[in-house]
């Protein structure tokens, strides 16, 4: 017996796809022109759900698992499970294939998004992606975010309902690269690497107050330091001991605005032992030295 394989038409399920002439007209608007919605919808217990799409897709496409499991495949790599509690991101024109399980079929919502910067949102998404496991909490505001689109372009499609779709669209994509650097669901590694750097985070918010070195954070990610460089600064964004000293120099702020301590007391007690070399640092990440920054009005 052929194995059943079903796009969609699946009992109680949501789907609304965009009419293309009104995206292309409305997708001019300085508002919606960086990341918008074409399709969004979910499906519960969607047994013998299947897509495949050799060329990909023009979308970005979300899918998240909140009950049951599937699989994913990416560009031809190996196949991905896909649990209850997190998602995946696919990129445009990049050849895919996924479905639910049949022995437990998963619940998914799920979102198509394009747009001028649509890349930039969800920089780090590749075919080499592993599952993203959501924090609960993020869960609740995901689900939220679909409602609310749901709610809203279901009663039509007038601009004034698509601009807010697509705040809601840009939250919803910062939820997913917050949850893609914490430690997620699978067990390759890249997902070690996350958690290993994750530990790091955790270990420099820790010795605020100390001095550390870029082998002793090495360490901590039980990474050589030229491997553990480059995974940090694809993580954060900064090189690992630039990413510690704006840490003290956030710590700093608060310092200067809830106690009366001296900036050489500060200075000191934030691990630095010149409080000149301290201000010319505290400048150059605030844009003002610590004694303005303690003047400046603030709330």
């Amino acid at each position: 017996m052929d194995t059943i394989r079903k796009h969609d038409g699946f009992m109680s399920q949501r789907l609304i796809v965009l009419p293309e002439h009104v995206m292309t007209e409305y997708a001019q608007h300085p508002l919606v022109r960086p990341l918008y919605i074409t399709d969004i919808g979910y499906f519960p217990r969607a047994l013998h759900h299947y897509r495949e799409r050799p060329d990909g897709s023009a979308a970005y496409i979300v899918i998240y698992c909140v009950e049951g499991s599937g699989w994913y495949r990416l560009d031809g790599q190996r196949r991905q499970s896909l649990h209850k509690g997190c998602a995946v991101v696919i990129p445009a024109y990049m050849a895919h294939e996924y479905a639910s399980s049949e022995e437990q079929p998963w619940s998914i919502y799920w979102w198509h998004m394009r747009g001028e910067q649509v890349a930039d949102f969800f920089t780090g998404f590749n075919r080499h992606s592993e599952p993203i496991l959501i924090p609960a909490l993020k869960s609740l505001k995901l689900i939220e975010l679909f409602e609310e689109c749901y709610m809203l372009l279901d009663k039509g499609y007038s601009l004034r309902s698509i601009i807010y779709v697509s705040q809601l669209a840009c939250h919803l994509a910062a939820i997913l690269a917050f949850s893609q650097l914490a430690p997620s669901a699978g067990t390759g590694p890249q997902q070690r690497a996350k958690h290993d750097i994750d530990r790091t985070l955790t270990f420099m918010s820790g010795h605020l107050e100390q001095t550390v070195t870029l082998k002793e954070l090495a360490a901590q990610a039980n990474l050589s330091v030229p491997h553990f460089t480059q995974l940090f600064k694809q993580a954060t964004g900064y090189p690992p001991i630039d990413y510690y000293l704006r840490l003290k120099i956030q710590l700093a702020c608060q310092h200067l605005d809830l106690t009366g301590q001296s900036i050489k007391e500060i200075s000191l007690r934030l691990g630095f032992q010149d409080p000149y070399y301290f201000s010319r640092l505290f400048k150059k990440i605030m844009g003002l030295p610590p004694t303005e920054y303690r003047n400046t009005r603030k709330g």
